[in-house]
């Protein structure tokens, strides 16, 4: 690069941003790297993230910084966890720390320091679009790693000042690569998977030691009001659940919806997993500031699931979205991520 531009990079002490700051110092940025303190003893939040992420920057003769944002954290991240649980929702928590941490108190880190990037390892790409007018998000060419549906809720002013460093790579085993061949000491360090603030993936012990839930014995009811059984508190199920019921049945019975005020747990056959339309809130477009009216977009509902094809609309401050062919277990307080070819085009929350 001609101008040596300044990048804050975040780091978790993991293989991936620990390759995105070794990647980004060939591409002659000035890079400072900053590990964000969340949550005692998180799987990304502890006393060997902080001196892997250290020894790396020393290594590649980088500054680093540890930013203590346990409070916000806890006030964003996990009170929004467990808000949804307490209202029958299935909540996707790397949705909020994104928005709020990594692209949002992150970046006003960055212009503190006089940073005009903010990078992390990812698996995603970001672009300028012609046809939007603007840096857009797209998918990175990692396949079934691409982590481009846990961004849509960045600010879109923020988009430009993004860079992915990994957005062209398309295996885990290429990164670890670069890291052996570097001689940096995480290259097999192993991934960490569930909920950095759940490492042992246990959420309802979480929720019933660190928020108080405290189970609560209600029935088990069919659409019509049957009652077939009891369940051990509804925050301990989510939609499309077969296992654990406890429920003889002719047919096979899966968790369909909640009724809250009544604590019941609705279950029905699998042909009633199916939807055709829901409703979209918190919604957040990037790749223009409105959405005036119809639009055929892919939707992917969860970060496992296959993209489908839709039809999303404005309602009101909401997102109607009618899908093509009905789809099976769409579940509240999970995201849905609406995609044109590879370009994020915005989200939003299922209702």
């Amino acid at each position: 690069m001609s101008d040596k531009k300044r990048v804050l990079l975040g780091m978790s002490g993991g293989v991936d941003s620990s390759v995105s700051a070794l990647l980004l110092k060939q591409q002659g940025y000035e890079v400072v790297g900053a590990t964000l303190e969340l949550y005692a003893g998180s799987s990304c939040c502890n006393k060997d993230t902080y001196l892997d992420a250290k020894n790396v920057c020393n290594s590649l003769d980088i500054m680093h910084f540890t930013y203590n944002y346990k409070e916000e954290f806890q006030k964003y991240v996990i009170d929004d966890f467990i808000c949804n649980y307490a209202n029958c929702k299935t909540p996707n928590p790397c949705i909020e720390c994104n928005k709020f941490l990594k692209f949002g108190l992150m970046y006003e880190k960055a212009k503190e320091l006089g940073c005009d990037y903010i990078a992390t390892g990812h698996y995603a790409k970001i672009e300028y679009s012609e046809k939007y007018g603007r840096h857009v998000i797209r998918k990175s060419n990692a396949g079934n790693k691409d982590q481009s549906y846990v961004l849509w809720s960045i600010p879109k002013e923020v988009v430009k000042h993004i860079v992915f460093p990994l957005s062209d790579f398309e295996s885990k085993e290429e990164i670890r690569k670069i890291a052996r061949d570097n001689e940096l000491k995480v290259a097999n360090k192993p991934d960490s998977e569930d909920i950095c603030f759940i490492p042992d993936g246990d959420y309802k012990k979480f929720l019933e030691e660190k928020a108080k839930f405290s189970p609560k014995v209600g029935n088990i009811v069919d659409k019509a009001g049957n009652i077939l059984g009891k369940h051990t508190g509804l925050y301990r199920y989510t939609i499309g659940q077969r296992k654990g019921l406890g429920i003889a049945h002719v047919t096979p019975l899966y968790v369909v919806g909640f009724n809250k005020k009544k604590n019941e747990l609705i279950v029905g056959e699998e042909s009633e997993l199916y939807t055709k339309e829901f409703m979209v809130y918190d919604v957040n477009f990037l790749v223009f500031d409105k959405l005036e009216g119809e639009l055929k977009v892919n939707v992917k509902t969860r970060y496992s699931s296959k993209e489908y094809k839709a039809v999303i609309l404005p309602e009101q401050n909401n997102v109607k979205v009618i899908f093509d062919e009905p789809q099976k277990a769409i579940t509240a307080g999970q995201s849905a991520v609406f995609y044109i070819d590879d370009i994020v085009i915005g989200g939003g929350k299922i209702m």
